[in-house]
């Protein structure tokens, strides 16, 4: 009969393996839709089984069909790194098994947050005392922000963004029976003042970073417009935010500070494993006007503002340990130097791009986003990257720029190197022939 610790030093053992084994392993999962479920009985069993079963099933079933982002050839969408101090915070926040439903019901977990997230901010070069606190993503975060701003905007319905804005924005303002008012973008995908009609607009979702570009909207004219017509102006920084960590990306955040609230994903590009939204806003008392409800059974003596009270779950898991552990064990210059070489890798690629005939950079690069195609048609560059796709060696994903569709390449993962991205690139020209 095995052990709570035989199981987990073969869980552990199987996981440093796995990472050990990752990069050669095919980035994208070539499995139909159905395989993986047909593979799988359709009952649970009715006998106890050992965990060294589940293992062997991992192994043999479930692994064609995992997309393996931890891989370092994953490019497509936004990479991402679950680094092994966030890994093994991960599974000692799963051993506490945590439930922050009030700070009374874990003092550790509330407090920790607190201070992962002003250290977070501090990194990012926030301005000191905001709240923060951890949803699970950027969509909940948004949901959270939009929420607040229509409670704190009676009477206003409307929210205003780019034509490129994520689309949990239009997520969020259907579940909140919110109006959407897209802005057009300019040439370089942000959004164009002119076009900005703030009226009757509860607030403003700006983004650094968009999702299909990267791209950055002019958020100091955008915050100035706000403050003058009293709307709410959310800031998502998802994916680039945490390259704020290094003071030469500073300049492409100006104006985020006068937000109202402010959102950056350390699951995407700060090594913390999925899943791990940091929400910040400078208005907590608008924030707690629109969520705090506490029954009489949550009633306690202690003067504190639980974290519940500031968004729409009651309970919590204790994220922030895994995001601790990584502040902790990488530092400000390990997160830098991640950061650093990210968008390096990215300049390089873009060179490359750009010496080559018959290739084009489709948008402005700011950070490790390089948006790209291949002269020819749209239905020519959709199936070159099916075809891509298909050699399982990379994974790029696609948007649609100026009516155009065009290709994605993403770096983010710690453990990618020059020759990762060289691959791609080699790829990628010898499935353009």
């Amino acid at each position: 009969m095995t052990t709570f610790r035989d199981d987990g030093a073969a869980a552990l053992e199987w996981a440093a393996s796995y990472l050990e084994r990752v990069r050669d392993l095919p980035v994208l999962s070539q499995v139909a839709p159905g395989a993986i479920r047909a593979a799988l009985p359709a009952r649970a069993p009715e006998a106890p089984e050992p965990f060294a079963a589940v293992l062997r099933d991992l192994d043999d079933v479930l692994m064609p069909g995992l997309t393996h982002w931890q891989s370092p050839r994953y490019f497509a969408y936004f990479a991402s790194t679950a680094s092994e101090p966030g890994i093994l915070a991960e599974l000692l926040s799963a051993a506490l098994n945590q439930v922050g439903i009030l700070w009374r019901a874990s003092p550790a977990l509330q407090e920790l947050e607190e201070v992962a997230l002003a250290w977070l901010a501090d990194l990012l070069g926030l301005p000191e005392g905001w709240h923060g606190h951890i949803e699970d993503t950027a969509s909940t975060g948004l949901v959270t922000a939009l929420a607040a701003a229509r409670a704190a905007s009676p009477g206003k319905r409307v929210v205003v963004c780019s034509e490129h804005t994520h689309s949990s924005t239009a997520k969020a303002a259907r579940l909140l029976e919110l109006e959407l008012r897209p802005v057009r973008g300019n040439a370089g995908h942000g959004m164009r003042l002119d076009e900005v009609d703030l009226s009757g607009a509860c607030a403003l979702v700006a983004t650094i970073g968009t999702t299909s570009s990267a791209a950055i909207d002019p958020v100091p004219e955008l915050a100035a417009m706000c403050a003058d017509a009293g709307v709410w102006l959310h800031v998502d920084a998802a994916y680039a935010g945490s390259a704020a960590v290094c003071p030469e990306l500073r300049p492409l955040f100006a104006g985020w500070e006068q937000a109202d609230s402010l959102g950056v994903n350390p699951h995407k590009w700060l090594l913390t494993p999925m899943d791990c939204s940091a929400l910040w806003s400078r208005r907590p008392d608008d924030l707690r006007n629109a969520f705090s409800l506490v029954p009489e059974y949550l009633r306690v003596s202690e003067d504190v503002a639980s974290l519940s009270e500031y968004g729409v779950p009651l309970g919590r898991r204790f994220r922030a340990l895994k995001l601790w552990a990584v502040l902790r064990c990488y530092g400000r210059e390990g997160l830098q130097a991640v950061i650093r070489e990210h968008v390096r890798l990215a300049g390089l690629f873009e060179q490359w791009v750009r010496d080559e005939p018959r290739w084009e950079v489709c948008a402005p690069r700011h950070f490790s986003l390089v948006c790209f195609r291949r002269d020819g048609s749209d239905e020519e560059n959709e199936a070159l990257l099916e075809r891509i796709n298909a050699t399982g060696l990379v994974f790029l994903s696609h948007t649609r720029l100026d009516g155009r569709l065009v290709l994605r390449l993403a770096i983010g993962n710690a453990g990618t190197t020059e020759d990762d991205v060289r691959l791609a690139w080699e790829v990628l020209r010898r499935e353009a022939l």
